[in-house]
């Protein structure tokens, strides 16, 4: 794996399968840019990535992301995932918890500089999200 694989893979699993909140300031470039931000009125920047990772360890303790895929070219990683957990603990999109295994599928582009992440666009299977919750109908 390379040395932009590795930081990419090694960030998403610190930050969001084990909560580490603080891999964010070892990861990302303070000047970060998160051109999709988690979800409405989160910043883009740094705090929007600990803000997203804090709010779904909040609500799903277990939650976890496993690695499908990684692409890169130059200066791109490009990571397919499955995240999942059980929603047993805080809201979640201000959904009570449901005591259910929450499954969403997603795509990061990121782009690295030397030994920081400095950009990121994204897209999380919202609409499923959205389903397992209960807030739109199957």
């Amino acid at each position: 794996m390379t040395n932009n694989k590795q930081l990419v893979d090694t960030f998403i699993q610190e930050l969001f399968s084990k909560g580490d909140l603080g891999a964010v300031d070892r990861y990302l470039d303070p000047h970060f840019v998160n051109h999709d931000p988690p979800f409405p009125g989160a910043p883009d920047g740094p705090e929007g990535m600990r803000l997203a990772a804090a709010s779904f360890r909040q609500a799903l303790p277990d939650w976890h992301s496993d690695l499908e895929q990684l692409v890169e070219e130059d200066d791109i990683v490009v990571e397919r995932f499955t995240a999942s957990g059980t929603h047993t603990a805080a809201p979640l999109m201000g959904v009570s918890a449901t005591g259910t295994t929450i499954t969403v599928a997603g795509i990061n582009i990121f782009r690295v500089d030397g030994d920081r992440i400095v950009e990121r666009w994204g897209r999380l299977d919202e609409a499923g999200l959205l389903r397992q919750l209960g807030l739109v109908p199957s």
